[in-house]
């Protein structure tokens, strides 16, 4: 078992070149796997420019805003194969693309999405910022129990043979007026938020990456 986590760092780059990337990998991954071959694990961090995604069991609904006026606000829409309903992708936010072979970790697909929700819960703890995970729904959230429950990390997954991809959205710098247009995940009744609005100051984003991704490996390590 290859425990080995290859971090790529992929910038701005559009939804749909990164989903092509992701599809390559994540392929060859699989190809590797029913050889059985030695298969390699991928944690991809990148940003991308404003685009609403939409997932396999989400509602077109939810999306409150049609061509024209999402032509307006720069944005595109795509439906994606993962997991989930509707989310925002946009500049400021810290989209995550593990490609993993779960058997090289020995876990289930709810054991890896716990996982990666703990690297994120500790990584905001570096920040003073206190984070949970809400009962029935997968992601990060804020002050559950409150009504002021809110959203900052959204997970979205998609496996095959038990290799992943897509993955999670962390709100570092988000603009989050982007979230007003549609019902996030699906959600009417719960808020969205970033690290920037609840430190009330901007994040240096390869600071948080560095950490981010030093709390993944941690997560998967032997």
């Amino acid at each position: 078992m290859n425990k080995t986590i290859d971090y790529q760092d992929w910038g701005l780059t559009e939804y749909t070149e990164a989903w092509d990337k992701q599809e390559s990998l994540f392929s060859t991954t699989i190809d590797k796997k029913l050889k059985g071959l030695l298969t390699e694990n991928y944690l991809v961090f990148c940003e991308h420019p404003h685009v609403y995604t939409l997932g396999k069991s989400g509602d077109e609904h939810n999306m409150l805003l049609d061509l024209i006026q999402l032509q307006a606000k720069n944005a595109s829409f795509v439906r994606s194969n993962r997991g989930g309903d509707i989310t925002y992708h946009g500049p400021g936010q810290v989209v995550g693309y593990p490609i993993f072979d779960l058997a090289n970790f020995n876990l289930g697909l709810k054991q890896y999405i716990f996982r990666i929700e703990e690297a994120i819960i500790r990584t905001l703890a570096g920040y003073d910022i206190i984070s949970t995970r809400l009962e029935g729904s997968t992601g990060v959230w804020l002050d559950v129990d409150t009504l002021t429950c809110r959203k900052i990390c959204a997970i979205g997954v998609r496996s095959s043979h038990f290799v992943t991809m897509h993955g999670f959205a962390l709100n570092v710098n988000t603009q989050l007026e982007y979230f007003n247009y549609i019902n996030p995940c699906g959600f009417i009744d719960k808020g969205v938020t970033s690290m920037e609005k609840e430190l009330g100051r901007i994040v240096d984003m390869e600071e948080l990456k560095d950490r981010l991704r030093i709390n993944v490996e941690e997560q998967f390590k032997p």
